[in-house]
């Protein structure tokens, strides 16, 4: 299914931040400028598949009208690294003309990704895959609800998640339209939350949280839910998880996370199986990282869920260091975020600066996997 069992990502977010500021994390870790070389070093530590992403806002300028000169040189270096690219079309940002709540959302979304799909199938062997729409149900929370980013909507989630997800069907179906043999993953957050305190109501909002919130974007693409969409398993293909050291909380303590140690805590294999219990097919952890000096104990605790997952046959294809290159805060102040695999020496031409005891780790992982 992919050339490598782990995989790296390339933070992509695009879009108006919380206080209103355009945000290009392509441009902002010079991805787009150390696009060679950064697909090189992927290679040379034995990663040969990345998530990486096409910026629909510089992409889309209206009108039916695609420039895809900002995707050609990253065409270039999949090819000549024979790196394998799972192709993020929608992190975030959206062209500025777009009404994501309006009747013209789905469709205009769907010619998009009808020219992504003729564009890289003209230039790339297939089959292809495609994350359509990044995370749509953390976007809908943080746009609809927090107002963190554009369209900064509030107590609009729900109706502004339903958008996206019709938009993702529209969108699967036109790219196969194009590319019958495409391959999706959905990368969505896998989250889990604890009762605030012993009351029947806590536990209610935490069960309904857990059994249902936390589901109801890949139950609209499988079709349990909202049928009248489109959705099947089909379109859901395979299924991402992103799942970071800070995915499980107590209700209504939004910012925090249970610690490590804290008996409240649901193993991430446990919670893997719940959801391959819940719908089958392969899964893909497509996000996980950890911060600073804890980044190679997550990669050693996520290796051995990883194993006991794959000794129990659980059909886990893949896990990906996301971002493999830090990054900065999307919202003010923007200070470097040290996640990634790599460093940015931002005084240095931006120079990448390897974790080292990170790096240790992933080469343990990568031996444990190769073994099985």
């Amino acid at each position: 299914m992919f050339k490598t069992f782990f995989h790296g990502g390339f933070e992509c977010t695009t879009g108006f931040n919380r206080e209103g500021d355009w945000i290009d994390l392509v441009a902002d870790t010079w991805h787009d400028k150390h696009l060679d070389e950064d697909y090189r070093r992927l290679q040379e530590v034995g990663i040969g598949v990345v998530r990486d992403g096409i910026r629909w806002p510089l992409v889309d300028l209206g009108g039916g009208v695609f420039d895809f000169s900002s995707v050609d040189p990253m065409i270039r270096a999949a090819r000549k690294h024979d790196i394998q690219v799972i192709w993020d079309l929608f992190h975030y940002g959206y062209p500025a003309d777009l009404d994501l709540l309006s009747d013209v959302f789905p469709s205009r979304f769907a010619d998009y990704c009808t020219a992504c799909a003729r564009y890289l199938g003209r230039h790339l062997p297939g089959p292809l895959w495609f994350t359509p729409t990044n995370e749509p149900s953390y976007f809908a929370w943080a746009a609809g609800d927090e107002a963190c980013f554009a369209p900064h909507l509030k107590d609009c989630s729900r109706q502004l998640k339903h958008a996206l997800l019709r938009a993702t069907i529209r969108g699967i179906d036109a790219i196969r339209a194009e590319l019958p043999d495409a391959r999706f993953l959905h990368a969505d957050p896998l989250c889990r939350v604890v009762p605030a305190d012993d009351s029947p109501e806590s536990s209610a909002a935490a069960r309904h949280f857990n059994e249902d919130v936390v589901f109801e974007a890949r139950d609209i693409l499988c079709g349990r839910k909202m049928p009248e969409y489109g959705g099947s398993r089909d379109h859901l293909d395979v299924i991402g998880i992103n799942y970071y050291w800070n995915c499980q909380w107590v209700l209504g303590q939004n910012g925090t996370w249970l610690e490590p140690d804290d008996p409240r805590r649901v193993p991430l294999g446990e919670l893997v199986r719940q959801m391959w219990a819940r719908y089958g097919g392969d899964i893909v952890i497509s996000e996980t990282s950890h911060w600073g000096e804890h980044r190679a104990g997550w990669v050693d605790h996520v290796a051995d869920e990883v194993e006991k997952l794959l000794q129990a046959g659980i059909p886990l294809r893949g896990v990906c260091l996301y971002p493999i290159i830090s990054m900065l805060d999307w919202h003010a102040p923007r200070r470097w975020m040290p996640m990634g695999l790599w460093d940015v020496d931002d005084e240095n031409g931006m120079r990448r600066v390897v974790h080292a005891p990170m790096l240790e780790a992933l080469a343990g992982a990568q031996e444990r996997m190769n073994r099985r």
